[in-house]
Parts: structure tokens; sequence; C-alpha cells
């Protein structure tokens, strides 16, 4: 799931408070501050903004940022089409009129009709269903929809940002999607990064998710330099859904207390209840070497780990985080990544990619045919 308009660096639009990009989305990684300026161009157009990211990478921040530093007036609405029954989705959008159905005893205006002048936000479009995104396509194209049990056109102005963690290029491969529906709205693509892919953020992040959580600030838990470094090396599967629960745990967990990293590995990430014994066996091991404990807000960049390249040495900790591993899933995982990154850098020349990754030009393309591979044409 890969566009080249990802990779783009933008100016600052002029007339755009950027400041305020960084309220909503926090962290300053380099994939993060990429992204923040698509959002910044991306913003200032009225095409279909298409959002890709695994769950809980926070597309739904990305939506709200694009609309609002767009200069849409109108209200910002959103409808997850994973959420809503087939049967029932098509009135949500488009609305229906009295006694249009069993049930329909008056007229009800759909989230089309409720977006208009601001931005409708199709979240998890990847459901939807087969025969609605026929109707989908015709109301972008035309601008228009057409109530269920209506035969009346009715006018719409809009902005519509999409979102889906799902391969919509696989689902178009398999029937499951219609291409030209795809075509229609992978307009302004944007790829939210993964947690894994910007650790550096994390630090931030957990202080930005404790003052949601308490908003008080009043007996939040105090994380040390090595919890926020095992922090730094989990590989977040759940993303930034998964850390926010993690430090709503915390938060439960250790009321104004410290948490060491045995405390994440342990507590948060295993979810063990501390008993007291472990309490005060932590409490002596933290007040035996007092200059190793920090606050949170005193944590500065050099106490953590910049971005950096894996090492083999890193998966000797595996066990400490995860219970098992799914290791031929994990190397095919990094294999295929490697080969795309070798042929993006050499503009699919094959030759160059093989010559990068120590292969024969025959071995490399055996692997991409084995891992259905495109070669990338420029």
């Amino acid at each position: 799931m890969s566009s080249p308009i990802s990779n783009i660096k933008f100016s600052r639009p002029e007339n755009l408070a950027f400041g305020n990009i960084d309220e909503m989305i926090t962290g300053n990684s380099d994939v993060t501050k990429s992204m923040k300026q698509l959002i910044a161009m991306v913003s200032q157009s009225n095409s279909t903004a298409l959002i890709l990211g695994e769950t809980g990478t926070g597309k739904d921040i990305v939506a709200q940022s694009i609309h609002k530093f767009s200069n849409r007036t109108g209200p910002f609405v959103t409808v997850n089409c994973a959420a809503i029954p087939a049967e029932l989705l098509e009135s949500e959008l488009f609305g229906h009129e009295k006694g249009s159905f069993t049930g329909a005893d008056k007229l009800r205006k759909g989230r089309f009709e409720q977006s208009n002048n601001g931005s409708l936000f199709l979240d998890e479009i990847g459901d939807m269903p087969l025969p609605l995104q026929a109707k989908l396509l015709r109301a972008i194209e035309n601008r228009s929809i057409q109530r269920v049990g209506g035969s009346d056109d009715i006018k719409i102005n809009l902005r519509l940002i999409c979102a889906t963690h799902r391969n919509l290029e696989k689902k178009v491969e398999s029937g499951e999607f219609r291409a030209d529906l795809f075509f229609r709205i992978n307009v302004l693509p944007i790829i939210v990064p993964s947690l894994a892919e910007r650790r550096s953020d994390i630090p931030d992040l957990v202080i930005k998710l404790l003052d949601q959580i308490d908003v008080n600030k009043k007996n939040k838990p105090i994380f040390t330099v090595d919890a926020i470094t095992s922090f730094t090396k989990h590989n977040w599967p759940g993303n930034i859904r998964e850390l926010k629960n993690v430090i709503e745990r915390a938060s439960i967990l250790f009321p104004g207390k410290e948490v060491t990293s045995t405390n994440v590995f342990e507590n948060l990430l295993r979810l063990k209840v501390p008993t007291v014994a472990e309490e005060q066996n932590a409490i002596w091991e933290m007040t035996a070497d007092l200059s190793g404990i920090q606050e949170l807000d005193d944590i500065s960049d050099s106490h953590l780990p910049q971005d950096e390249l894996p090492h083999p040495k890193n998966y000797k900790n595996w066990f400490t985080f995860y219970d098992e591993i799914d290791l031929r899933r994990h190397l095919q995982d990094v294999e295929i990544i490697l080969i795309e990154s070798a042929l993006e850098k050499t503009n699919g020349k094959t030759s160059l990619a093989a010559d990068l990754l120590k292969l024969r030009r025959t071995t490399l393309i055996e692997k991409m045919k084995k891992y259905s591979i495109t070669k990338i044409e420029n």
C-alpha cells in the first residue's frame, strides 16, 4: 500500500495556521512531519482524499484535520461503513422518503445532505457492499444524490474523505471493490504511518494521552526513562489505540506512582495487577539509584533512542514482550519490505536491486513472483 505522493515534500501554505496541525497530530518524526505537510496541502483542495493505514493509527484524526484546515463552513460528518448493516447503510448515507419502506414514517435526510458545505468522512470504505459502491460512484461523479424511494436529484456540495485499513488494490483484483470507484477516490492518498514507524513520537504521545485521560493532572503515573525506552521498543500492533489503552491502564494501576520498565512488561503490556510485595520491591530498586529516576516531562531527546536501523540483536528481547512469534511470516514480511525498498531505490531496475540485496538477479525475480511484487514503473 504505497503511494508516491506520500513521499513528496511540500512547502507550507502561507494562509494555513500550521501550529494548529501540531495540536491535533502529535509528533516530530520525519514521517509525521511529512504527513502534516501533506495534510496542509490536501486540506486546501476540494478533491476526494483517501486515508490509508493500519487499524488504530489515527486515520480519523487525519480526516478531522483535513476538514478543520479546509475552507469548508459546514459540519464534519462521519459514517463507519463497517459498523452499519448493509441493508441500513444506503438509507443512512442517502436518506429516505416517507413511506419508502416499512418503518419510514417520515422523510429523513441522509449523511450526504447533513454534510452539505462541509465534509463527509466515510471510514472503512473498504467494507462497503458492492451494490452501494455503484450508487456512491454516481453521487461523487454527479455531485447529487437520490433518497431511497425518491426520484429527484438533490445537489450536494461537500468534501469527501475516505479511509480504510484494507488493501483496496487487492480488493479490486478480487472483485470485492469496484475499480472505477477506487480510481475515483484515490485522488489524494495519505498514508498514515504505523506507531512502529514513528517511535520517536512516543514520548510526546504519552504526555498528550496522559493529559487526555487525566485532564486535572492529578494522580498521573510517572514513567521513568527505562519505561519510556520500553515503550519505544514495543512493536505496537494496535498502534496509537493500543498505546492509549496502555496509558489508561497505567493510570488505573499506578495512580501517582512511578512506572518502571518491569511494570511496562509485566503489568501494562501483559496486564498483571501488581501485588503489594512487588510494589515494595520496585520502590526499593528505584531508590537504590535515585539519579536514574526522572519524570516524563524531564526526559530529553538525548535519553531516548533515535530513529535507528534495526539490528538482529533487537530480537533478543522479543519474548520479553511477546509469548510467541510466527517466524516464517515475520521473515517473509521483512523480505518483502526490503525487496520493495530496493526496487524503489533503483527505480525498478531488478539488476541493480539484486546487487543492493546481494542476490542473483534470477533469485530476486523468483522472490518477486513468489510474493506477487510488481516491478515499479516510473
